[in-house]
């Protein structure tokens, strides 16, 4: 997987004239890479929730306004260059349905439902509960290289 990640992201470089920069992570976007990819490389998903306590379980830190990272489709493969807009952190309940549906995904309902399964189970790893006001990390991003 290295190798072709860092063949997109010098393909991304050249392309773009971007020289002496790197990305942050190349990673896959919840239970459905493919589909989660395939809406990022239509333009469709320009947001992402993820759960603040995360960040602090594991000592990571919080994604950056300017930061790139690489979308990996299901089977790991670069789809596209994505980078941070925006970093806020608020209370899921107070995420709004504007943001939510920048996520691309569906509606605010299925948005609040697919969070609170998703974050309800990995909660559970840590013999933690999922709680409507837990804070949560809100990214807008802007695709900025797609695979052709």
């Amino acid at each position: 997987m290295n190798n072709k990640v860092n063949q997109f992201w010098d393909k991304f470089c050249l392309t773009n004239n971007k020289k002496g920069i790197e990305y942050k992570e190349a990673f896959q976007f919840g239970i459905s890479a493919d589909w989660l990819a395939s809406l990022v490389v239509e333009g469709k998903k320009t947001a992402t929730t993820s759960g603040y306590l995360f960040y602090e379980l594991v000592n990571e830190a919080l994604p950056k306004v300017g930061e790139y990272n690489i979308v990996l489709d299901g089977q790991e493969e670069p789809v596209a260059v994505i980078q941070i807009q925006s970093v806020e952190v608020v209370p899921m309940n107070e995420v709004t349905e504007e943001f939510a549906l920048a996520e691309g995904e569906g509606d605010y309902r299925f948005w609040w439902e697919a969070h609170e399964k998703f974050f309800t189970e990995l909660l559970k790893e840590y013999k933690m509960e999922f709680s409507p006001d837990m804070l949560v990390v809100c990214e807008r991003f802007e695709n900025v290289y797609s695979k052709k």
